[in-house]
């Protein structure tokens, strides 16, 4: 048998999930010689053995690669024989981080579940119990390659018996980082509100009876602190809601097991699937009629976002045999209310000292640890539309694995580009060639502590995946704090990308798509290129440009952002836009009895002169307006509350719609709503059901995204269709365009893989400025 070396570099997700090990078994089983190391790039392999037997292991790589393993590219090099004596897992050889890979962080495994709840296990009931197949990753990483020394894991050296089992290739936590235990590991601490320590022989179950008696607990998780408190005391959900002034926004749960979560939540295959995957994001899903959780939870609400334990102290916070001498909580809750520990507008705690000093007036205690984060990491959120996942909140679990630009894959020297995103919902993009790395969740930057974690995270990705960026991209809007922070760098090239633009590229770029589309941005906000707000948008073109097809009709919006936060503002300025005598309806309608008479009168004379009346285009101001209307939300205290009420009070059962126009004024058109508006007048004059007059509004606002696009086919012969921003997360209103439009023969895009909101705007912002940067553009 004539016998050849192959040296073989794996790219990907290879590194902190048990590829090594992996390689190794498969070369021993294949009685190849050799060793795998790795490296900067990724992972490295030399083998020797006859071709046939190499050619069999190179084709195993692949097929039978570990399940968390992303493998982007495998070559092979055919050397010259050496005759090595046996196989081998080498140190990790430093180098130049050319295309590196992270996995994100992992729910715990089944593996270490069933260890953790063994009694004759070493690690019996260990908090922190993890192997190479889970466990924290992204937020624990300072550097690569992902080794011990470079994670937060290194000031706890490894006991004799840890030590051993990280060395042998054949143990399931060979070479996994944050290997420890009980000996050697990180260790659990309970404080006081004021941060002394609490004395306890047994912290998990002190802690489940200060749930129990109803106390509020700030729990330090893998990417920061959760608050948590048990979500059937109705008393302490309130408390929490008061402490944390949140009036209206619903609170996350985390449900015992999947048969806890199906007690009270509907839940089809994709939705089980997506609650058991190994990212275990918070999903959406539609409560049991039968439910009677206390109202606080999530006010006036059909839908639980719920999630399911992914560390050991989530699962011993549930189920727990107390220590000898200790009597345990008898019928601990099955839910635990677990919402992001943070003040209004800021991002999520996750050091010890900024949780007690900001969270002292919120949480009774603090159940911490001494295993440091590195970079904050909020839970994702997602929901199931058209048996896809459709992500709402894109961090935990999902960040730093790439998007794959497919257009850019052939290219050699593809600049690196720094997107921005927007204001709202900020993530921000860096590319290596075709790879489009988004940030975790930063969260609304209107404040300097969400600068500073933005600015943080962007230096932590350069420097992980080694990348000088030479484009920044950034939102057109001057005042975003995003934007100035793009335009205050020493970068050669910067591009500002209109705001619904990269709303549509995002979504082209996640599906693949080169070439002209038509483009639906139905939003909230964006600047617009002629200095007006937009947000109703119907465009057509490419990653290098989109030419504005159409639009719903401007109207003012009267106090500017104080329309957004009160929507019975815009209700008025559609009635003063449409009606030829405004007073007179304003008299018939409810709603306006409720505004106190000099505010309405205030109102109408700024829309008269013109002030402080900003025009937009928005379909997140229509739906508001609508919402105001049928007195469903005449004032929000949080983002969007008023459209997602509106949504809720849809009847699904309702097929009619109101009428509108389509303005023609030869190249482009406006979408007028007068119609709509009279028709709702009428509709609620004559006591119509408001659910039927919700439902008739949805079914009406689809068809104007079908008749839009219908009108830039004719002119165009353009028939994919992308549907982008913050409006899609209205599922009633998701699944109904997309209906029409396939009835109608379309071919239909829209998310999954990053959020339609504007957390997923820096993927489109980036994958535009990097197409204009190529001359054909």
């Amino acid at each position: 048998m004539i016998k050849t070396r192959y040296f073989i570099k794996i790219t990907g997700i290879v590194q902190g999930i048990g590829f090594r090990p992996f390689v190794y078994n498969l070369a021993r089983d294949l009685s190849i010689n050799g060793w795998v190391s790795n490296t900067g790039e990724g992972v490295i392999i030399e083998a020797e053995s006859s071709r046939d037997i190499l050619d069999q292991f190179v084709k195993r790589l692949k097929s039978q690669a570990p399940s968390l393993s992303k493998i982007k590219d495998i070559s092979v090099q055919e050397m010259e024989y050496l005759g090595y004596s046996d196989f081998t897992i080498k140190e990790s050889i430093s180098g130049r981080k050319k295309d590196i890979y992270i996995s994100p962080d992992v729910s715990i495994c089944p593996d270490c579940i069933r260890e953790l709840y063994d009694a004759a296990d070493r690690r019996y009931q260990y908090p922190f119990i993890n192997c190479t197949n889970c466990g924290p990753r992204f937020t624990i990483v300072r550097d690569i390659p992902y080794d011990r020394i470079n994670t937060t894991m290194n000031k706890f050296p490894m006991c004799s018996e840890c030590a051993k089992e990280y060395k042998e290739p054949s143990d399931r936590r060979y070479h996994a980082q944050p290997v420890s235990c009980h000996n050697c590991g990180p260790e659990l601490s309970l404080l006081d509100s004021c941060g002394k320590k609490v004395e306890t022989n047994d912290i998990i179950s002190l802690t489940r009876k200060l749930i129990s008696s109803g106390k509020i607990i700030a729990i330090k998780g893998l990417g920061g602190y959760h608050l948590a408190c048990d979500a059937w005391n109705t008393s302490a959900v309130k408390e929490l809601r008061k402490r944390k002034i949140r009036d209206d926004k619903p609170f996350a749960l985390m449900a015992r097991d999947i048969g806890t979560a199906q007690k009270y939540c509907h839940i089809n295959k994709e939705e089980r699937r997506l609650l058991e995957s190994y990212r275990k994001p918070i999903v959406l899903l539609k409560k049991q009629d039968d439910v009677n959780l206390p109202y606080e939870i999530a006010p006036g609400n059909p839908c639980l976002g719920i999630m399911l334990p992914y560390t050991p102290v989530h699962l011993l916070m549930f189920n727990y045999k107390p220590m000898k001498n200790e009597n345990d909580v008898a019928g601990f809750t099955d839910l635990l209310v677990m919402t992001s520990a943070n003040r209004s507008s800021e991002p999520i705690y996750y050091k010890e000292d900024e949780a007690l000093e900001n969270l002292s007036e919120i949480a009774d205690y603090f159940l911490t640890n001494n295993r440091d984060i590195y970079i904050r990491t909020d839970d994702s959120v997602a929901r199931v539309f058209g048996n896809k996942e459709y992500i709402i909140r894109r961090s935990r679990g999902y960040v730093p694995v790439p998007v794959t630009v497919d257009n850019y894959t052939e290219k050699t020297g593809v600049p690196s580009v720094l997107a921005c995103g927007g204001e709202l919902k900020n993530t921000f993009c860096i590319n290596k060639g075709n790879e489009f790395y988004l940030s975790h969740h930063i969260g609304d930057l209107e404040n300097t502590e969400t600068l500073d974690s933005f600015i943080e995270g962007i230096e932590h990705f350069k420097r992980i995946f080694d990348t000088n960026c030479s484009i920044i991209a950034y939102d057109m809007h001057p005042e975003y704090l995003s934007t100035k922070f793009a335009k205050s760098l020493d970068i050669p090239v910067k591009v500002p990308i209109q705001h619904h633009h990269a709303h549509i590229a995002s979504c082209m770029a996640e599906n693949g798509l080169t070439g002209d589309v038509i483009g639906i941005a139905f939003d909230g906000t964006g600047y617009g290129e002629d200095g007006n707000i937009w947000g109703g948008e119907f465009f057509y073109g490419d990653f290098c440009n989109f030419k504005r097809a159409g639009h719903l009709k401007y109207v003012k919006m009267p106090g500017g952002e104080a329309a957004i936060k009160e929507p019975w503002r815009m209700a008025l300025s559609y009635i003063c836009d449409y009606f030829e005598n405004p007073v007179l309806v304003i008299d018939q309608l409810d709603l306006f009895k409720s505004v106190e008479k000099s505010k309405i009168d205030t109102i109408i004379k700024m829309l008269e002169k013109n002030i402080n009346s900003p025009s937009t285009s928005s379909a997140g101001r229509l739906f508001d307006a609508v919402s105001a209307l049928l007195g469903i939300r005449e004032s929000i205290n949080y983002e969007g509350q008023a459209a997602i009420e509106l949504e809720y009070k849809a009847d699904g059962k309702c097929t009619d719609k109101y009428d509108f126009d389509i303005l023609d004024f030869g190249g482009s058109f406006e979408i007028s709503a007068e119609k709509i508006f009279k028709e709702i007048v009428e509709d609620l004059k004559a006591n119509k059901d408001k659910s039927i007059v919700s439902k008739k509004f949805h079914n009406t606002a689809a068809e104007i995204i079908a008749q839009g696009c219908l009108k830039i086919r004719s002119i165009t012969g353009l028939n994919r269709v992308t549907l982008s921003g913050g409006v899609f997360q209205n599922i009633t209103l998701l699944e109904e365009a997309v209906k029409l439009l396939e009835n109608r023969e379309f071919e239909v895009y829209t998310h999954s893989q990053v959020p339609t909101n504007d957390g997923g705007i820096s993927l489109g912002q980036a994958v535009m400025a990097l197409a204009r940067s190529i001359p054909k553009c």
